[in-house]
Parts: structure tokens; C-alpha cells; sequence
């Protein structure tokens, strides 16, 4: 069945986090870009799709509409992961990481969907054999940089069922503040977004490691310098990095290296369901963990519980812990405590909700 008809469309939700919405991002940071894919084959059969934006969602979204479709258009795809191939060789001028794969992401994210409505089968079912029919979620919380406000949200998490929690703050005392807060029980990592110089991190990984820091992400600058993380394993704080990192060829890399404890894909990414696939089978093959970046509710985050239903190594998924104007897809109810269920209906298994669509789509 040839594809007929994609569109994408940007849809801003404004969140509430309980912060200033400043800290990491170059400004405020108080809504969720969702760069929405939707393609449809000559049956009506539609799979939707998530592209990162964060940003750029407007640079994404020209890429796939100038680049993408036309190569996808009248096109019929039997074989998703070999056109995932094809769009990272046609497009390799344009970069092989930032938007371009993040533009890929999101054509692979709906042609997966697509296949499974048309078979009408839960994603998961195409993707592997399920392990499990829920998974557990860790609280993302936001930057904060307010040793009274981080750790009430911490407690917040708490109350609301989860059981650990990553914090992206970037300084000792912050970091300390929370672990007094939630006592020494309760699995607590960082994540600093690559904002710390190498001398510094190993300054700081003895008082790290007497925090009892379940990991420590992304410490230093440029996350692709495998051989310098490598250098800061086996210090009593495991490393986690992978966010930014881009197609199975970056992973292969660092697990090549050892430069870190644990592995973050990013579906919407990464190159989309397809390169984590190529990058699950690299981590089942080296016996390493996976710990997804999942951002945002939309249909990445759905791909992602997919994802972990067939992939035994991933222990936990990611939940960023704010609370948005409007869901895509009725998240909250698919949580009990720490546990994501699983959706097991066609696709994806949840259909997106279009008047939020209407209601946040930006022109």
C-alpha cells in the first residue's frame, strides 16, 4: 500500500514544573514542542510519529517536509528499517546527527505505527517478543537551582508514587540538599547536560560517590569524547550518557570504549525505532543497560514503552515530571505509582487526541 499523504504539524503545550523555567535551555523553558508526523497509505490507514524539536521544532519540520516527503510519497515501504537506510544515506550531506536524524526519527516512529494498525497488532508484536506488560518510570524532574524548592519536588515525586528520581541539577550542595531530603534509600542520579569541565568532575565524584549518586549523565563536553568518560568510570558513580548521540554507529562506539555504565537512546532522535532496535541488539550483545531518554507525552514516549516491552536490559524508563495544559495521549492513565503500562492496542496503541492537537497547534 503506497503512502498518500504526510503531514506534519507543531503543537506547543504549555507545562507547569513548580520552577523559574531557566537553567538549562538559552530561554525559558515553559512549553513542549511536539513535532508531529502523520502519514496515511491509500487504504486511510494513519501511524503518527514524534520528531525532536525542543527549539528547533520549526527547522525539524522544514526538513522533513522539504527532504522527507518527497522521497516517502507514492512510495510503498515493506521494509521500514532498510528506508531508515536509505533516508541517513540520501540525507548524510545535511549532517548525521541534530535535526536530520531527528527528521528521520519521526517518519520511522509513523511508519512503524502505520504497519501495525495495518496488521492490527500492538507495535511491541512487530518489534519482538514481549518480556513484561509494564515497566517502570524513574521522576525527571526539571533544573531548578534552588536548594529548597528541588527537594520539595523531590518529595512531590515521592508522594505521587515514584520511587527514584534524576535531578538535573549541577552543583554539589543542590545535589546534597535533595539526598537529605529523600533520605539515602531512594535511588537519586543527575543529569548536567554536559556542563561541567573535566577536572572538575573528578573533584567532585568523591563527595558524588558519598551521595550514593545512582549515575551521573552527561558530565562533560563534547558528549561524543568516549575515551576522557572512560576515564571517569570505576570511581563509586556510574556513568550514563547517550541523549546526544546519534545512530547505532555512536553507540557501537562507546560501548567499544566502556565510556559509561549505561546507555540513553533517544527514539525520537536517535533515527527512530529502527536504529533502536540496531542499538537494543548491540546492548543485548554486550550485556549492557539501557536507560531511554524519552522526552515529552507524545507518540515517542508511547514507541518507547514499546521498546522496553520486548527489551529485557532496559530496567526503567524516563518520565518528565511536570505537569503540561494538555496530554496527547492519556499518559497519567497508563501509570500506577512507578509502573508505565504497556498499551496493547494497534500501533502504538493509543489514539493521539486531536482536539489537543487543535486546541496547541502553532502556526
Amino acid at each position: 500500500m503506497k503512502i498518500v499523504r504526510i503531514d506534519t504539524q507543531i503543537v506547543e503545550i504549555p507545562f507547569h514544573d513548580g520552577g523559574k523555567g531557566q537553567g538549562i535551555t538559552p530561554t525559558t523553558w515553559n512549553t513542549l514542542e511536539n513535532v508531529l508526523v502523520r502519514i496515511e497509505d491509500e487504504q486511510g490507514n494513519v501511524g503518527w510519529g514524534e520528531a525532536f524539536g525542543y527549539f528547533v521544532a520549526n527547522a525539524t519540520k522544514a526538513l522533513i517536509d522539504r527532504l522527507i516527503t518527497p522521497l516517502l510519497l507514492n512510495r510503498e515501504i515493506t521494509d521500514i528499517a532498510a528506508f531508515n537506510q536509505e533516508l541517513q544515506l540520501r540525507l548524510h550531506l545535511f549532517g548525521r546527527y541534530g535535526v536530520t536524524l531527528f527528521a528521520i526519527s519521526g517518519i520511522d516512529i509513523a511508519l512503524w505505527d502505520l504497519a501495525a494498525r495495518r496488521r492490527n497488532l500492538p507495535l511491541h508484536r512487530l518489534l519482538g517478543e514481549a518480556v513484561r506488560e509494564s515497566v517502570p518510570a524513574y521522576a525527571s524532574l526539571v533544573r531548578y537551582s534552588d536548594d529548597e524548592v528541588a527537594p520539595a519536588i523531590c518529595e512531590k515525586a515521592l508522594e505521587m508514587g515514584f520511587s527514584d528520581i534524576k535531578l538535573h541539577e549541577v552543583t554539589v550542595d543542590e545535589i546534597a540538599a535533595c539526598r537529605r531530603a529523600i533520605g539515602d534509600d531512594v535511588p537519586l542520579a543527575t543529569d548536567v547536560n554536559c556542563g561541567w569541565k573535566v577536572k572538575d568532575t573528578r573533584d567532585w565524584l568523591p563527595a558524588l560517590r558519598d551521595l550514593k549518586l545512582a549515575w551521573l549523565e552527561e558530565p562533560i563536553f563534547p558528549p561524543e569524547d568516549f575515551a576522557t568518560l572512560a576515564s571517569l568510570r570505576g570511581q563509586g558513580v556510574p556513568l550514563s550518557a547517550g541523549e546526544n548521540w546519534c545512530t547505532a554507529v555512536q553507540f557501537e562506539q562507546a560501548l567499544g570504549t566502556g565510556a559509561v555504565d549505561s546507555i540513553q537512546p533517544s527514539v525520537t532522535k536517535v533515527g527512530g525505532i529502527s536504529e533502536c532496535l540496531r542499538i537494543g541488539e548491540l546492548a543485548r550483545q554486550r550485556e549492557a543497560v539501557v536507560l531511554p531518554h524519552c522526552p515529552y507525552f507524545g507518540p515517542g514516549l508511547i514507541a518507547t514503552l514499546h521498546l522496553a516491552a520486548v527489551q529485557s536490559w532496559v530496567p526503567q524508563v524516563e518520565y518528565l515530571f511536570v505537569e503540561p495544559a494538555g496530554w496527547l495521549y492519556p499518559v497519567e492513565s497508563l501509570r500506577s505509582g512507578n509502573q508505565l503500562q504497556i498499551p496493547q492496542g494497534a500501533g502504538l496503541g493509543l489514539d493521539i487526541d486531536q482536539q489537543v492537537i487543535e486546541r496547541f497547534r502553532r502556526n
